[in-house]
């Protein structure tokens, strides 16, 4: 479930004052996404975005989120643009929370991708990364190499508990990552967080981008790492080089990589599963059971990881 901070109608009429979109028709909580607390409004104006940002997000980063999605909207990305109060502000307050209402986009997202549209999502990354190059605010990634130690340690107790051989393992990547982690590659802004539940279509188009709440500027060919891994996997952990090929063809279209990002690929991709790897472990160790918040299973990363330990070219991704 993604609502961990309920509302009512007449807190959220009220609220509404705020703005310039109408008075309140009707509202509903939004059971996915796994950070925030979502509901779609409808109002005498139209259909909004209103998200309550809970206590994993940092209030300071929120300018760089809604400036961010300004940003990437007036230079044609298709993305939610914030809706600004009378008073000028994007971001106001609900329920104790910071809140923020946002553009309604049309699409769905795909349970099972296809290769057409992993191409297509490959376009799209490559034309936010290029419409990021001009913005001005940064915000440093918090989940990169070196947060990856520090969280390790808080989970390489239990790590066999949840695997047997685990903690091998984990420390094995660990130490290859922090020896090849590559450097000196083209940076900016990037998504961070490109999983199909964040790509919206319609039919064969891609209709949308959502969910910019890890956005941070970091290396580019990273992003792409982190979609290889969330998009080109079959549920049996096999990567499907159909789908990666068409992702990387789409993105080479719009921005090719260089040789060093080529190159850094491998390395790139078997970082980006350790990074997800390690957040949902600790969850599943740290997180209560009766935590509103959504564990999801870290051994589904474990499983990529072990592909991408035998990779030695960006070719058998599809580059």
């Amino acid at each position: 479930m993604a609502v961990y901070t309920d509302i009512n109608e007449i807190e959220l009429a009220a609220y509404l004052e705020n703005y310039n979109i109408g008075t309140l028709l009707s509202f509903k909580g939004i059971a996915e996404g796994v950070e925030n607390s979502n509901f779609l409004l409808r109002t005498t104006e139209g259909t909004f975005i209103l998200t309550l940002y809970e206590k994993r997000v940092d209030r300071d980063d929120l300018p760089f989120f809604i400036k961010l999605m300004q940003h990437l909207a007036v230079n044609g990305i298709e993305c939610p643009q914030p809706v600004v109060q009378k008073n000028g502000e994007a971001i106001g307050e609900l329920a104790g929370r910071p809140s923020a209402i946002v553009t309604f986009l049309e699409g769905m997202w795909l349970r099972k991708p296809a290769a057409e549209h992993c191409y297509a999502l490959g376009v799209a990354m490559a034309q936010m990364h290029l419409a990021g190059q001009n913005f001005a605010m940064e915000r440093e990634n918090s989940l990169t190499l070196k947060d990856w130690r520090p969280l390790w340690e808080k989970c390489m107790a239990d790590a066999d508990a949840v695997e047997a051989g685990l903690r091998v393992q984990t420390e094995a990547d660990l130490a290859y990552l922090e020896q090849n982690w590559p450097s000196d590659l083209p940076r900016g802004v990037i998504h961070a967080d490109l999983f199909p539940d964040n790509v919206f279509f319609i039919g064969p188009n891609l209709s949308g981008i959502i969910d910019f709440y890890f956005a941070c500027t970091d290396m580019l060919a990273y992003d792409l790492a982190i979609c290889l891994n969330a998009w080109c996997f079959e549920r049996d952990f096999s990567y499907n080089l159909t789908k990666g090929t068409a992702l990387l063809r789409g993105y080479n279209s719009v921005r090719p990589l260089n040789s060093a990002e080529r190159e850094a690929l491998p390395a790139l991709c078997r970082g980006a599963a350790l990074r997800f790897m390690l957040t949902r472990l600790y969850d599943w160790i740290n997180v209560p059971a009766d935590s509103f918040v959504t564990k999801k299973d870290p051994m589904e990363y474990l499983r990529r990881m072990r592909f991408h330990r035998e990779v030695r070219s960006a070719s058998e991704y599809g580059q």
